[in-house]
């Protein structure tokens, strides 16, 4: 059964603390949280002091996704403030294999994030070393963008990927997921979806939960 993360990019900012015990009410099952630093990806959100203030807002896992220069340096801040998983980018880490090593070490789960033009064989040699695949239907950055068609195969091929490796890997997907794909993108074999605009642009945010709660159902 695949999980529900909304993400808190587009969530009201003014009112964190209400949100989150909006979705978690509604029975989401993770929270994620997106944070930009305006050099890998062209936008800024939040860091470490505003997680950590949250943090004590609910019990739900915080699933932590830097999409940062060089995320190695910021592990221990992210690992202090409460994260669960953090993902980290392949392409944004000078030693991928050491900055996971470095996160696990903290005891957090280790996840690694890829681009929608990044190919799976950048995994080829960290698969023992990861507990989450994020795949990034959107090119990161900016919440509200449309879901792209190819990367549904791109699922797949990962899907089988896991399996073949035997490991135990969520395989996360991340953007423009809404209640008329979310279907498809799980059957293509997505263990986690997140979802920001398409939760919380609607009038009744919890009313929206519940429907995507019935999907993954």
């Amino acid at each position: 059964m695949a999980k529900l993360a909304p993400s808190l990019l587009s969530a009201d900012f003014s009112k964190l603390g209400e949100e989150i015990a909006l979705i978690d009410n509604s029975g989401a099952d993770y929270v994620h949280l997106d944070v930009m630093d305006g050099i890998y990806v062209p936008n800024i959100t939040f860091g470490a002091p505003v997680i950590k203030k949250i943090r004590g807002t609910t019990k739900l896992p915080f699933d932590v996704h830097l999409m940062v220069d060089r995320p190695e340096r910021f592990i221990d801040d992210f690992a202090d403030a409460g994260s669960d998983i953090i993902t980290v980018h392949p392409d944004a880490s000078i030693h991928l294999h050491r900055t996971l090593q470095s996160i696990r070490e903290r005891g957090v789960k280790a996840g690694v994030s890829l681009n929608p033009s990044t190919p799976l064989n950048v995994l080829e040699h960290i698969m023992d070393d990861v507990d989450l695949i994020l795949i990034m239907s959107v090119n990161p950055g900016f919440g509200g963008q449309s879901y792209i068609p190819a990367m549904t195969e791109k699922i797949k091929k990962l899907r089988n990927l896991i399996l073949r490796s035997g490991n135990d890997i969520i395989l996360e997907v991340d953007g423009g997921i809404k209640l008329d794909n979310a279907r498809e993108i799980i059957d293509a074999g997505a263990d986690l979806i997140v979802v920001g605009s398409g939760i919380f642009n609607a009038q009744d945010v919890e009313q929206r939960i519940g429907a995507f709660k019935k999907i993954i159902d």
